[in-house]
């Protein structure tokens, strides 16, 4: 039975009646960008291989691989959402995903690492434009009453990418070449493209006003130079090296001057009163956390399963499933723990799972029993799927519907940002523990072998393999180093997960009394006092 709309809504009747099919077509999109995420975890093992059944790409250009995406995506986050306001979100979603499909058919093709890091950027270019537009027209098809829940079916449609990325990428790898987890994403491209054009309507901002050039300008400029600095940060293992530590720096600088500037334009690209509503600014500066401590330990994940434990990308996509299912399962539902809890006691609950969980990879061994894994992340998968529903209903909600795209932009770019964070500061311990780990055990090995052992737990494989039966010892000296990295950097992403716990404990409002007569989100309400 189809609800019908409200008589004051500014939603068109035809509009309203096909909300959910839209909201399927929003989901593809959003499937295609987290989904070729998801399959380049399972698949980091093949293309760090040697040709041809991989491209022999370092752990340097396999973190280069992802970040070349982060970089591009993180830093045009912002721009793309304001022109989605500006031109039409629909717009933006069909040229991003045009855009995406192929760069996504380039990397297929990629011949070196240096190429598919190229061509990666080319899809991070187009997924920019992706994200911030599938929650803008969320908030553009659906009342407020019944935004909660569809967005908590988006944010399971990541769960959903979660779960079918992994053993996509594991069967595709099966049976094809490694190439082939970039070219499936093409023929959904084209699907998504169809029904799109079929059955989304456009929106947009119906007073953009003047453009703000110099703060676009700024907010690339800002981004770019930080995560930048950020991923150089995470490739040397050093925060303190000079061209890192000058090119974060810029960025804050360019940040900070581009705050200074939209504080006193006329026409601000993104008015920073809204930071104001601590509802807003607890629920974005959380997001940037949990993908902090969350992209970090995905990074290390994948080389536990595979390298220390011998799974097969496959068996590694249906390991994952556990957390992804919680995901699915949980998100559209995070609504009903709110109006039964609070926010405050449901977000706090949700950080401290995914506190314990990350730091329960600290007690994981080459023999922990699989079942134990699947428990810890079942569990890790529930608390990632209230977060991502609750903050994302937060910040969303915060901002006028007009302002949608730029809302999500922000959302996404905090995120981006702080996973990018993630993989460079996690994998820098990562990286320093295990070298420290392991280098007294390599004084046996030839020069040139000690030096490729002492990069990565894959490349001490390697060597190992090359060895023959005297590369056993080297097996067992290179995982226990990495166990040891593990539980370190592990220790270290729960400890960001609890800082988000306090921020949500100490920044958002406990249960409602009574409802909002103002008609107010009764969260957003509290937070405007």
């Amino acid at each position: 039975m189809t609800t019908p709309a409200n008589p004051a809504s500014r939603i068109p009747e035809a509009v309203h009646r096909r909300r959910w099919a839209i909201l399927a077509v929003l989901i593809m999109s959003l499937l295609i960008v987290q989904l070729d995420t998801s399959i380049l975890n399972v698949a980091i093992k093949t293309i760090s291989t040697p040709a041809p059944t991989g491209l022999g790409a370092t752990q340097s250009e396999l973190q280069w691989a992802i970040n070349s995406y982060v970089l591009v995506f993180a830093g045009l986050l912002f721009t793309a959402g304001l022109l989605g306001d500006r031109l039409g979100r629909k717009r933006a979603l069909l040229g991003g995903l045009t855009v995406f499909g192929l760069g996504s058919a380039l990397a297929a093709s990629a011949d070196s690492p240096g190429e598919l890091i190229a061509f990666r950027s080319v899809m991070g270019l187009g997924a920019a434009f992706v994200m911030p537009a599938t929650l803008a027209v969320i908030m553009n098809v659906f009342e407020r009453d019944e935004q909660p829940k569809a967005i908590g079916v988006w944010a399971g449609g990541v769960g959903l990418a979660v779960a079918i990325g992994p053993i996509t990428g594991g069967a595709l790898l099966n049976h094809f070449w490694w190439g082939s987890v970039f070219l499936i994403n093409v023929p959904f491209v084209l699907l998504a493209l169809a029904l799109m054009l079929w059955l989304v309507p456009e929106s947009r901002d119906p007073n953009p006003g003047r453009v703000d050039a110099l703060g676009v300008v700024l907010s690339v400029v800002g981004v770019v130079l930080l995560v930048y600095g950020i991923i150089r940060a995470g490739e040397l293992a050093d925060f303190t090296e000079v061209t890192v530590l000058s090119t974060i720096t810029a960025g804050l600088a360019v940040l900070v001057a581009f705050v200074v500037f939209e504080k006193r334009s006329d026409h601000p690209s993104i008015d920073v009163t809204y930071f104001r509503n601590r509802v807003f600014s607890a629920a974005i500066t959380v997001m940037a956390l949990v993908f902090f401590a969350m992209m970090g330990v995905n990074f290390f994940s994948a080389f536990y399963i595979q390298s220390v434990r011998g799974y097969t990308p496959l068996q590694t996509g249906l390991l994952l499933l556990p957390l992804a299912a919680a995901m699915m399962i949980f998100a559209p539902w995070a609504r009903r723990l709110v109006d039964r809890l609070g926010l405050k006691a449901t977000a706090t609950g949700s950080m401290l799972i995914i506190a314990a969980t990350l730091a329960t990879f600290a007690v994981l061994e080459a023999d922990t029993s699989i079942w134990f894994l699947e428990a810890v992340l079942f569990l890790m998968g529930v608390g990632m799927a209230y977060m991502m529903s609750l903050t994302s209903v937060a910040i969303m909600q915060a901002l006028p519907r007009e302002k949608a795209s730029s809302a999500s932009s922000l959302s996404s770019t905090f995120r981006q940002v702080g996973g990018a964070f993630g993989v460079a500061v996690l994998g820098s311990v990562l990286s320093t523990t295990y070298r420290t780990g392991i280098e007294d055990r390599l004084s046996s090995l030839p020069t040139d072998l000690r030096e490729t052992a002492g990069e990565s737990v894959e490349a001490a494989l390697a060597v190992a393999t090359r060895l023959g039966p005297e590369g056993e010892a080297l097996v067992l000296s290179a995982n226990d180093a990495f166990l040891h990295a593990m539980h370190i950097t592990a220790l270290c992403g729960a400890a960001v997960a609890v800082v988000g716990a306090v921020v949500v404990a100490l920044f958002l409002p406990g249960k409602q009394r009574g409802p909002q007569e103002d008609g107010k989100e009764p969260e957003l309400a509290a937070a405007a006092e």
